[in-house]
């Protein structure tokens, strides 16, 4: 999940009706639901500065996409270096597992009764519904939190459609996603009413380009992301090509997110992901072979690539939904690094980050972040968590002569 927006108020609940069946992947002990989203993270004490919110993106403030900062945490160890100095920090046999997930068009003006409202069109069930957010307009462009529901009500659409709320994803109490009866062809009235959708911390409206990544591909069925994978998108094909050309592997999967952002201790929801056999084979060849490192990109890419792990560390293609929620207690049975961008304190995803990284690893990277004045949030700077090899080096001191 990226670095994803700030939304004021409301809990997600993990029990999603009309996704059919059960999730896929194997969550483990403390892997989901509310017990997840309890566990602290190791950065409640930090405050984030408002100044440090990425406000446009890196190519409206420098030279290109790739003209972002990237923070290297090894264990405790953190080094400073620009995005584009990423193949150096790699090296080959490293494969780099990426989500091809296409960000939507998913915020579309409507009315109920003589309100205003945006709709946030998150996730579409098996069953043909879509889990919806009503907000409330709040002028340039930018929305606030509204109450969800009631349920019944008909939200009416640019184009003579209309969405009718069925039932909350949550508590029915100040639940913000709701179960959604939609018109039949969604993607069609995205792209011709839809817009990115944009947070109270950027300044202005930004293309729909701006949200998607080098990486992205159609779905045949038009499926795709609420909020972009964002970690992906300060690469550009000249850095994708020199890290082919130093032997730095790529793999894709899917995981469509939503937009449960997971913030103030919000567990992400079931989403939709695929791995492919390609994907699943060169993974475990990877390891096989002991080389090279297993480096996420994005927490996306962890959640999607962990749900497709077995117990026994072995990766299989899979698809369907997932409800896995990584944490430390859960720990990581694949990835042995993370490419991600910046986290707010109390988001869930940081639960994930402490899995890979350890927790005073991650705690002493963020402080060099706050100290260095890296960027938060989509458009921001990004971290790359390494393993500490020296910290894993054998001890071979018994055999010196």
């Amino acid at each position: 999940m990226t670095a994803r927006g700030r939304y004021e108020g409301g809990d997600v609940a993990l029990a999603v009706p009309g996704v059919g069946g059960e999730p896929s992947g194997s969550p483990g002990p403390g892997g989901t639901g509310t017990a997840a989203a309890a566990e602290a993270t190791a950065l409640e004490a930090l405050r984030v500065p408002e100044e440090l919110s990425a406000r446009v993106p890196a190519e409206q403030r420098g030279a290109g996409r790739d003209d972002v900062r990237l923070l290297v945490s090894r264990g405790r160890s953190v080094a400073h270096h620009a995005f584009r100095e990423l193949p150096e920090q790699l090296r080959a046999g490293d494969l780099l597992v990426v989500n091809t997930s296409m960000t939507l068009p998913a915020a579309v003006n409507g009315r109920v009764g003589g309100e205003r409202v945006v709709v946030h069109f998150s996730t579409r069930g098996a069953d043909g519904r879509w889990a919806v957010e009503l907000r409330a307009p709040r002028g340039a462009g930018v929305t606030g939190p509204r109450p969800g529901g009631p349920a019944g009500a008909v939200v009416r659409l640019p184009g003579g459609r209309a969405v009718v709320l069925e039932e909350p994803l949550g508590p029915a109490a100040g639940a913000r996603l709701w179960w959604a009866r939609v018109p039949e062809a969604v993607p069609e009235l995205l792209r011709r009413y839809g817009r990115p959708i944009r947070y109270g911390y950027t300044d202005r409206d930004q293309p729909l380009s701006a949200y998607r990544t080098v990486f992205a591909v159609d779905s045949p069925d038009g499926s795709g992301s609420a909020e972009m994978p964002s970690a992906a998108r300060p690469f550009t094909v000249p850095l994708v090509a020199e890290l082919v050309r130093r032997g730095v592997l790529f793999a894709p999967l899917s995981l469509h997110t939503g937009v449960a952002s997971g913030e103030a201790h919000e567990p992400p929801y079931p989403e939709r992901f695929a791995v492919p056999a390609a994907t699943a084979w060169l993974v475990n060849a990877v390891r096989a072979a002991g080389s090279g490192r297993v480096i996420a990109v994005g927490t996306t890419a962890v959640r999607a690539l962990e749900s497709a792990a077995g117990a026994d560390g072995v990766v299989r293609a899979a698809e369907g939904w997932t409800d896995l929620v990584v944490t430390p207690r859960r720990g990581v049975r694949v990835v042995d690094g993370l490419l991600t961008g910046l986290h707010e304190p109390q988001a869930s995803h940081l639960l994930m980050l402490e899995a890979v990284a350890g927790r005073e690893a991650l705690r002493h990277g963020y402080e060099a972040a706050l100290q260095e004045r890296y960027l938060w949030h989509e458009f921001g700077d990004v971290h790359l968590i390494l393993p500490d090899e020296e910290r894993n080096a054998p001890d071979c001191s018994s055999n010196e002569w």
